[in-house]
């Protein structure tokens, strides 16, 4: 923002004054909002909630790793957005993943974990294995591996970022969904550990917990709910971002609920 000032002093001092405040004012706010040149890790990509958090931090000016299964280069038509496919659900995945982050960019300043799943629908008396298995799987096991071999990375940006993806059903277990709640709880409180344990190092970890996110698989497999009171991607995307950034320093060991509003 430029300041003229015309021949005949039709601005004041004290008017110009104000304008440079304000365009300092503004000039912040930009700032802590930014993520130009940071380097972002999102898991679950181009997932349903992931593929709106990846756009986002292009659109703030990061530098974005993308990682799934089934992750491709042309999922984002950007030039700072990279793809590296990876099964994190192990510790071997996870590593080969982050070593490769680190040696292509030099550093990692932002971790964003979407990644996870639903399985169940019955009661736990009826609950097999190989369910109670998978849940752990997608949605601890995941973030547990993630986060051991992210973590060094991130305590040395020295403004390292966390950003977990839970669940309503992590405060608010409902019948038939045991399993996925466990696990979703369970990762709760490793994501508030991980706060406490390196706070000394200006890293901090965070955590979100969405109600129903308005996606396309969810809106197949319950069409005739009402969307109206879902939570849109873009919304928790942007969440993600600011927490992210310079202004979400403060932020360390939260549980946000996002519910839309079916509260």
């Amino acid at each position: 923002m430029k300041i003229q000032f015309k021949a005949d002093n039709s601005v004041s001092c004290q008017q110009a004054v104000v304008t440079f405040q304000r365009c300092q004012n503004l000039m912040a706010v930009r700032s802590e909002h930014s993520m130009q040149g940071k380097v972002v890790l999102v898991t679950g990509a181009n997932g349903g909630l992931g593929s709106y958090v990846t756009q986002a931090f292009l659109d703030a000016g990061a530098i974005v790793i993308g990682t799934s299964r089934k992750i491709q280069p042309s999922d984002f038509n950007n030039p700072s957005f990279t793809a590296i496919p990876a099964d994190i659900s192990t510790r071997q995945g996870a590593k080969v993943l982050v070593d490769q982050v680190v040696a292509r960019f030099g550093r990692l300043d932002v971790l964003a974990h979407t990644v996870g799943g639903f399985a169940g629908g019955q009661p736990i008396a009826d609950t097999d294995d190989a369910t109670f298995q998978k849940m752990f799987d997608l949605n601890l096991n995941s973030v547990f591996h993630i986060l051991r071999v992210t973590i060094p990375a991130l305590r040395q940006a020295g403004t390292g970022r966390i950003i977990a993806i839970g669940s309503r059903a992590a405060l608010e277990p409902g019948a038939g969904v045991g399993a996925y709640s466990a696990s979703k709880a369970a990762m709760v409180s490793l994501i508030r550990t991980v706060a406490l344990e390196n706070k000394d190092a200006g890293l901090t970890a965070n955590v979100i917990l969405p109600g129903t996110m308005d996606t396309p698989t969810n809106r197949k497999a319950m069409p005739n709910a009402d969307f109206s009171k879902w939570v849109r991607p873009a919304t928790v995307a942007s969440l993600i971002t600011w927490l992210a950034g310079d202004a979400g320093k403060d932020i360390n060991g939260a549980v946000i609920p996002v519910y839309g509003s079916d509260v």
